[in-house]
């Protein structure tokens, strides 16, 4: 890859790219109240699409299913997924959508999107490096954290979980159509 700019400015590039679940991981941390042991998750079922639409435009969501955030402790997960955090039978998806782009070099990219949790949204702005992968795929590297508050993700008994929660995403696209 040239640029990232020559990249998101060649005819060839535009179309809608496909996230490829098998090839992507997203996950999330946050410290508990002593820091010493993080409680780490990953979220097992996402979908979504990016657009390129002309020069510099660019577009896209992911939908993340709430109820499939997994920690490796059953119990643990099941209140995770309760009304006292994500509330995952009400509100099923984690969305982030994604509405404009600025390449900031020759690897990364400053997306403009916004974040919906139960039902509650928020701007969002990402730093994502963007690296090729294999047969014309393209890699987005990117983390942010947010306040579980913001987003009324509670569910905080006896002060046992930060309110900051890390977020990560290292999500493959295919292009699948021009």
């Amino acid at each position: 890859m040239a640029s990232l700019s020559e990249f998101l400015s060649d005819p060839a590039s535009t179309g809608t790219w496909t996230v490829v679940a098998d090839q992507s991981t997203i996950a999330v941390k946050s410290k508990s109240m002593w820091g010493v042991v993080p409680v780490k998750g990953r979220f097992t079922e996402f979908s979504g699409n990016g657009e390129i639409t002309a020069p510099q435009t660019v577009s896209g969501r992911i939908d993340i299913k709430a109820a499939s955030l997994r920690t490796g402790i059953r119990k643990r997960d099941e209140h995770l997924h309760s009304a006292d955090f994500f509330e995952a039978e009400k509100f099923p998806d984690i969305s982030v959508l994604v509405t404009g782009a600025d390449p900031i070099d020759a690897d990364t990219i400053g997306l403009r999107a916004e974040l919906t949790i139960k039902g509650t949204t928020k701007p969002l702005e990402l730093k994502t490096k963007v690296t090729p992968v294999g047969d014309g795929g393209m890699r987005l590297t990117t983390q942010a954290t947010v306040n579980r508050q913001d987003f009324e993700v509670d569910g905080n008994m006896m002060g046992m979980i930060g309110d900051n929660a890390t977020i990560s995403g290292d999500v493959v696209f295919r292009r699948t159509s021009t």
